[in-house]
């Protein structure tokens, strides 16, 4: 079986992956990432949307050994020290999510849009959010809270995802569970 090495939300791992295991299979059933979320296994719905070297991708379109070498950010990567991201808590104070299911994947996308496009407009805003769906909210929340974060946001702010090599990193159930090695970087 093919070894990858990723950085995930700033933890390096170092795995054995079968050839057709999934970026979304690799983040949630062996890394126990589980906010990112599998939606239509199709990449039409965006619910699996993470960073890869600091450009949303869907994950359920990425192998894993396609991420060997990057830097993966999941939903769970973006609040620091027990705070929400500025996106996080611009969709709970516009209230853009109802069932909740596509939130991690909107909010990924809209950070890479914002990190494009600084100041969008409310049509900026739904052309860059057009391959995430939500079956709940109508989207003008979305919308709203998406415009929201970009006033809160130095311009091109991206997750603040700090590691280091050679830190040891304490392991976590699922890492027992799963037997992934963990190498370094910050939790």
């Amino acid at each position: 079986m093919p070894r990858i090495t990723v950085n995930v939300d700033g933890t390096k791992y170092e795995d054995e992956v079968e050839p057709r295991t999934l970026l979304v299979q690799y983040l949630r059933e062996r890394l126990g990432k589980v906010g990112t979320v599998v939606g239509c296994d199709t990449s039409n719905c965006g619910a699996c949307t993470v960073h890869m070297d600091g450009h949303s991708v869907k994950s359920c379109s990425v192998l894993a050994v396609q991420a060997h070498g990057c830097e993966i950010t999941t939903i769970e990567g973006l609040s620091q020290d027990g705070k929400l991201h500025p996106l996080q808590e611009a969709f709970h104070d516009n209230h853009a999510l109802q069932c909740g299911y596509c939130t991690p994947g909107m909010i990924m996308q809209a950070l890479d849009l914002l990190a494009e496009n600084p100041e969008p407009d409310d049509q900026a805003v739904r052309e860059g959010m057009e391959g995430n769906l939500c079956r709940c909210t109508g989207y003008q929340n979305i919308v709203r809270a998406v415009r929201d974060a970009a006033s809160r946001m130095e311009p091109g702010a991206g997750p603040a995802v700090e590691h280091t090599e050679d830190t040891p990193v304490p392991r976590t159930p699922a890492d027992e569970q799963t037997g992934s090695r963990v190498t370094g970087g910050a939790q």
